[in-house]
């Protein structure tokens, strides 16, 4: 009987060989649930990943050391769990096998992540449509598109829902801004309350503010006696804006500048979330590590405490979150603190990186174009001489060449270069976008920056400032380049994105921006300082998801025609 249980025993027992195969097998069986699905559970991360070799290891320490059974088992487990995902990745029975890409980008989305933190992703992303075409693979299971005729299918009324990349953005799962909400129906819900934020009514109450700030802005810029940095003004400007627009108040940079690097905090916080949006389960961990992306955790902070100040002090004014916090009691229901919160991280986001970035390359196209600068000075003369108030709005519909050059420079250098991740929901079956198909659990996104300047759209001089395009297809100029074919596509014109899910204060973002020109060209003269190239500017512009540009160096002086 003994020998009998003896020999059973050793029958049964698995050699150092099984236990591996084994592991490597438990790796196939690990990849097809993280493929299924898809979680940015830390639980079941560290379930699928820790415990198969965990066991492999207790198999195996009767045959051989701990030390040795942890290696060969955490080593066969995760060497076959990253050979299964490369070689299914760049296999021929993937759902996007079909679309063209660089080989580094299909196996994995660190690269792009890593880019990302170096500000060029616009660029490289152009560079892949000039040689791959208008649909390229940029990770596993992502794809850029540069076809007008896919907008509307996935950006539009009956479109398709934001991507996975601001889950990474946000640090975490649960905090949602407007932005960043998946379920199209929530989105609905809460961008009615924005709507009311910035409708014309509204639009009307902000009037009072910009003018005010932008009074102070060209006040401060009379008084300097040496070159300015633009961008920085611009930044103060935008931010001492938002913060009455938005919460009553509570700033003074361009008074007192930036004792507190608040600007500096908002810029660089930028740059580790819109990497972390390439790779959203590590913008999870990231999330519940201390003293990691430290700038971008401080900048949320931040945020938040604003927004609680608004809250807990009220204001005075209809300021955003008048709406926001239901103040007028026109919602039925009152939004949740963490909503609050969120939404104003969102607003000192949008409503101040964005448009001084635009502002500076308005500025930067101008002086780079002494011709289309004493142009727009012209018009600007001609509907605010100086003893009119050039902050009144009332003129800004006729002058075509002042929107001409703002919408010019949007075409350039759109505020989100890069543009919005949507994604294919799974169990939906897929979706047509113009000619292409887009299999289900894909994120995909229109490149902004691309499709504005491909010649198919915009025709001649894609790359160049050219403002009279904008008036020859409003049928106000002769298109008079012999030999030349003029190509105005205006579907390919989306600076403020596209559908439901476009930019909410776009009405307000023209309103100040050309509120603020329209004073600075009747107040002031501004040229480069001798010696500075413009392409200096070009070359420090980077994509954090918006558009940021480095110092933009002008010389200042006031007008002598101005009384």
């Amino acid at each position: 009987m003994s020998a009998v249980l003896t020999y059973s025993s050793r029958t049964c027992q698995l050699s150092s060989k099984d236990i591996a195969v084994a592991i490597a097998g438990s790796a196939l069986i690990a990849h097809l649930l993280f493929k299924r699905y898809e979680t940015y559970s830390i639980a079941a991360h560290f379930f699928l990943l820790i415990t198969p070799p965990a066991v492999g290891v207790i198999l195996l320490k009767n045959q051989s050391a701990l030390l040795n059974a942890i290696v060969i088992s955490f080593t066969s487990y995760l060497s076959a769990l990253t050979l299964s995902v490369v070689l299914y990745r760049l296999s021929p029975f993937h759902p996007l096998a079909k679309y063209p890409g660089p080989v580094i980008n299909k196996i994995s989305k660190l690269w792009m992540a890593w880019l990302a933190r170096t500000g060029k992703q616009h660029l490289y992303t152009q560079q892949l449509h000039d040689y791959y075409g208008d649909v390229v693979r940029t990770g596993p299971n992502e794809l850029f598109i540069r076809d007008v005729s896919a907008i509307t299918p996935i950006m539009g009324v009956n479109g398709l829902p934001k991507g996975p990349h601001w889950i990474g953005r946000a640090l975490n799962t649960s905090v949602q801004n407007l932005v960043s909400l998946r379920d199209l129906n929530e989105h609905a819900v809460r961008r009615k309350i924005w709507n009311r934020a910035f409708s014309s009514a509204a639009l009307k109450g902000y009037e009072e503010i910009i003018a005010k700030r932008a009074a102070q802005f060209v006040e401060g810029l009379e008084v300097q006696d040496s070159e300015v940095d633009l961008s920085k003004w611009f930044g103060w400007f935008t931010y001492d804006f938002m913060s009455d627009m938005a919460f009553g108040g509570g700033s003074e940079m361009m008074r007192d500048g930036d004792g507190d690097s608040i600007w500096h905090l908002l810029e660089t916080g930028m740059i580790p979330s819109f990497s972390f949006g390439h790779v959203p389960w590590l913008g999870v961990y990231v999330g519940k590590i201390p003293m990691v992306a430290g700038t971008l955790k401080q900048f949320i902070i931040f945020g938040r405490k604003r927004t609680e100040e608004r809250i807990k002090n009220g204001s005075l004014s209809r300021d955003l979150f008048h709406y926001l916090n239901n103040e007028d009691g026109a919602e039925k229901t009152q939004p949740s603190m963490m909503q609050l919160l969120s939404d104003g991280i969102l607003a000192i986001v949008a409503g101040s990186d964005t448009t001084s970035g635009v502002l500076s390359a308005l500025f930067l196209c101008l002086l780079s174009n002494p011709e289309a600068y004493k142009r727009l000075q012209a018009e600007i003369d001609k509907y605010y001489p100086p003893e009119e108030n050039a902050l009144d709005t009332k003129h800004h519909v006729d002058m075509a060449f002042l929107n001409a050059v703002i919408n010019e420079t949007m075409r350039l250098y759109p505020a989100v270069p890069s543009g919005s991740q949507r994604r294919v929901p799974k169990g939906s079956g897929g979706r047509t976008a113009g000619t292409y198909f887009i299999p289900e659990g894909t994120n995909v996104s229109i490149h902004f920056y691309s499709v504005h300047r491909d010649p198919r759209n915009f025709y001649p001089f894609p790359d160049s400032f050219w403002p009279d395009r904008w008036l020859i297809a409003a049928g106000q100029e002769e298109f008079k380049a012999s030999g030349e074919t003029f190509v105005h596509n205006a579907a390919a014109f989306i600076p403020f994105s596209f559908g439901p899910a476009n930019c909410v204060g776009k009405g307000l973002a023209l309103q100040e921006m050309r509120m603020l020109v329209c004073l600075i060209m009747q107040r002031l003269e501004m040229r480069f300082p001798e010696g500075w190239e413009p392409r200096t500017y070009e070359d420090g512009l980077t994509d954090h998801f918006v558009m940021m540009g480095p110092a933009l160096p002008v010389v200042v002086k006031r007008r002598s025609q101005v009384i």
